[in-house]
């Protein structure tokens, strides 16, 4: 190991210990001059980005992959607004979140605590970079970051305008350590570093998320891929449904909460698949089918166990027509990958018997799966979508990056005599 990212790992260690013993009002003003910093620095972040869009073109980077890299002026002031309102919320550290006093008069707290060290591994998003530093700091953590090389420029250009905040704050820059040198030997390297770093936190493809959770001597939180499901009910308002549907997939499909198979019971694919598969036409979607969904349009392709299984990130959907809500929840125990599910249903009792069986992060009851979202579900933003089942699961806002400790307050209490004593 070359020992460059055990150093950088060894200045946000210590740079941590100053974050957390900040006061609540430092942080929040740090993450609001953080905000101010990036909509300051936005030529910069954007001259940076449309570097490496560009590279990414010419190496054939995909649609989806190109929007999920994409900045302008829009998604930078939406990267501000999430800094704002991280920081506009209550602070996490030293909550107490239970109080009990024993028969024997120990008082017992559960107070939250920082985890310590994050590592953020991640790719293309570069509004990753400023969200998880956010959260983390708010949290008293400091972040090692190490995005992928196809957003070098980018993340580069937003963490200077974090160390820019830093420094008018007084507070370390290393609280907010970037890997620069995108090389897959440093994030070995880091995945090693047991003694340092507190959790890895994945966020990418998964070839990635396997990367890191093979090799890893630290503990993980997957951000793993987003198989989401909308299972469209006998009971459903055809209407919803299909509105759910085309927001769902349509309005950005390399999203990990974008749908990508479509449920539909039995008794409602009449009224409801050929107003579905026009629309889902019309929007450019590409449809892969069962049997009984290319009774309605012979022209689609046959979907097989793979399109069931895929997250396609793309204007592509795969459809089954199910016989009961038991079967539509049967395909998804077996294809889901913990992430959304959604049901349309007027019927309560199906919408609670969806909800009870299907075990995912996020279920939704008559509203789109991009509502799984950490800013949409009012956490500011998050560091990522938990898929893991750990004391985080689904998106991750401050308080996941916190860990609850026991504090006893007693008057000399002991568990037995002293020997040859009372």
């Amino acid at each position: 190991m070359s020992g460059y990212v055990r150093n950088l790992a060894l200045a946000a260690r210590a740079a941590q210990a100053t974050i957390a013993a900040a006061d609540a009002a430092t942080r929040r003003i740090l993450l609001e001059g953080m905000a101010e910093r990036l909509l300051a620095g936005q030529d910069e972040i954007l001259a940076a980005n449309a570097g490496d869009l560009q590279r990414a073109r010419q190496a054939g980077s995909n649609k989806a992959s190109l929007d999920r890299l994409a900045l302008n002026p829009e998604r930078v002031r939406g990267m501000a607004d999430a800094l704002r309102e991280v920081a506009a919320q209550d602070d996490p550290l030293g909550a107490v979140t239970r109080r009990d006093v024993r028969p024997n008069g120990l008082a017992i707290e559960r107070q939250r605590i920082p985890l310590g060290l994050v590592a953020m591994i991640f790719e293309a998003r570069p509004n990753v970079t400023a969200e998880a530093a956010a959260l983390c700091l708010k949290a008293g953590n400091a972040v090692l970051l190490r995005g992928g090389s196809e957003a070098a420029a980018s993340n580069a250009a937003i963490a200077a305008c974090l160390h820019a905040a830093l420094r008018a704050a007084g507070l370390p820059e290393a609280a907010v350590s970037l890997v620069a040198d995108t090389a897959r030997e440093h994030v070995l390297e880091l995945l090693q570093l047991s003694d340092l770093i507190d959790l890895a936190i994945p966020r990418g493809g998964e070839s990635l998320i396997r990367f890191v959770a093979e090799h890893a001597r630290v503990p993980v939180i997957k951000h793993y891929k987003g198989v989401c499901h909308l299972y469209v009910d006998r009971a459903a308002d055809p209407e919803l449904a299909l509105g759910l549907l085309i927001d769902g997939k349509t309005s950005r499909p390399g999203v990990c909460n974008a749908l990508e198979t479509l449920l539909v019971h039995r008794d409602i694919a009449a009224a409801f698949l050929p107003r579905a598969l026009a629309a889902l036409r019309a929007s450019g979607v590409e449809v892969r089918g069962d049997s009984a969904t290319r009774r309605f349009d012979p022209s689609l392709a046959q979907a097989g166990e793979d399109d069931y299984a895929a997250e396609f990130l793309d204007l592509v959907i795969a459809i089954r027509v199910v016989d009961s809500i038991d079967e539509a929840i049967a395909h998804i125990h077996r294809y889901t990958s913990d992430h959304t599910e959604v049901i349309a249903t007027d019927d309560p009792a199906a919408a609670q018997a969806f909800v009870d069986a299907v075990r995912s992060s996020a279920v939704m009851v008559n509203a789109s799966s991009r509502f799984n979202d950490g800013g949409q579900l009012g956490l500011g933003a998050e560091i990522g979508i938990s898929t893991t089942r750990l004391h985080a699961y689904g998106p991750m806002g401050v308080e996941a990056l916190t860990i609850e400790r026991f504090v006893v307050r007693g008057q000399g209490q002991r568990r037995h005599p002293l020997p040859g004593g009372n």
